[in-house]
Parts: structure tokens; sequence; C-alpha cells
């Protein structure tokens, strides 16, 4: 039996474009993927290896910013977050206090630093070296490719199994990779975007 569905809301883009009233259609499975809220954090411009790996947990623990967000209603039966505080934050400005399903199969891809240094780097320097280190499943980094590819992979079939419409609170890197793997389960994704922002959500359907 499905649940009853929830009404909530969509966070839309803060350069004043919108989302379409109502998302669910009449036959289709439609799945809200949303990325997180902007989180009120300030990375350093420069840093040291150690510096940089305390500044990715400390994200990690930060508070979501709630000031400047519009809202659009969206309908669903299930709500996923994953096990960072910025997903459950976020699911509860857009649907309110609900019984979240939890999972860490959509939790953000981890990222430290690439090599340990003293010297300080730029921090896009950081983050670049890092992800190309995911890339080729370098065992630096806590996750590589694979892996991420292999989670959203379980994640997807577990949706195509319980197929009902529902909504992802996850995170903007490791959507690339779910949104890829929803592509090959054959969903039709709404939009193809290259940054997905705080706060935007693509409707995925099949």
């Amino acid at each position: 039996m499905l649940r009853k569905p929830y009404h909530g809301s969509v966070i839309s883009q803060q350069d004043g474009s919108g989302y379409p009233e109502d998302f669910r259609g009449e036959d289709n499975l439609n799945v809200f993927v949303i990325r997180h809220g902007k989180v009120d954090f300030s990375w350093s411009r420069s840093c040291t290896s150690g510096d940089f790996d305390k500044e990715c947990k400390a994200y990690d623990t930060s508070p979501i910013r709630k000031e400047n967000i519009r809202f659009t209603e969206i309908k669903c039966q299930k709500i996923y977050v994953s096990t960072l505080s910025r997903s459950r934050e976020t699911a509860k400005e857009i649907f309110g206090e609900n019984d979240f399903m939890e999972s860490k199969l959509i939790h953000e891809v981890p990222l430290r630093s690439a090599f340990d240094t003293a010297k300080k780097l730029p921090l896009w320097f950081w983050n670049t070296a890092g992800r190309l280190q995911w890339f080729v499943n370098s065992k630096r980094q806590p996750e590589g490719r694979y892996q991420t590819r292999k989670r959203a992979k379980q994640f997807v079939k577990r949706l195509c199994i319980e197929n009902e419409d529902c909504a992802i609170v996850t995170h903007g890197f490791y959507m690339h990779t779910l949104i890829k793997e929803m592509k090959r389960a054959g969903f039709t994704i709404e939009k193809n975007v290259l940054h997905y922002k705080n706060g935007q959500a693509i409707v995925c359907s099949k």
C-alpha cells in the first residue's frame, strides 16, 4: 500500500527562475532529485593539506543557510535523505517534520587532500586534485569512481523495485553519478546541466 503523499516545496534557484507548480504525472514514476541548500560555511582561499582536511570535516557538520529561498509545491510518497546533516535540514525546510528515509547510498562523495604538505595551496587545487584522484580510483581518496557508481546503482535499483514517486535530497557531486545511473535504468531526465545549484530539483521520470 502506498503511503499518503507528502506535500512539500522545492527550493527554486535564487536567480529568480522557478519550477512548475506540480511535477506529478498521471501514470509515470517521478523522482525529484534535489541538491541540498547552501551551506553556511566559508572556505579558506588557500590551505595546507591538513587544514583542507579539517575544513572538509567542518563543512560536513555546518548548517544550511535559510535566507532568500523560494518554494514550489510538489507531491511524493517517500523522501530520502543522506546521512549528512545538510541533506536532512534541507528536507525539513521543504517538507517540514516528516519520517525521512535515511540512506548512506546517497551520501556525498567524500573528499580529502591529494597529498600531504605543509605548503599552502589554493582551494581550487585541492578540490580539483581530489576529484581527479576519485576519477582514477586512487586509494588516497576515501572512495573511488567505481565505488560511487556501485552505490548509485544499488539505490536506483531500489527506486525501480519500490516504484513510488519520491524525493531525494542529496549532494551536488554525487548527483552526476546518480543521474547517469538513472538514465541507464531508463529514466528520462528533465534537464542536463554541468553544475547543480543549491536547492535545484531535477525531475526524472520513467
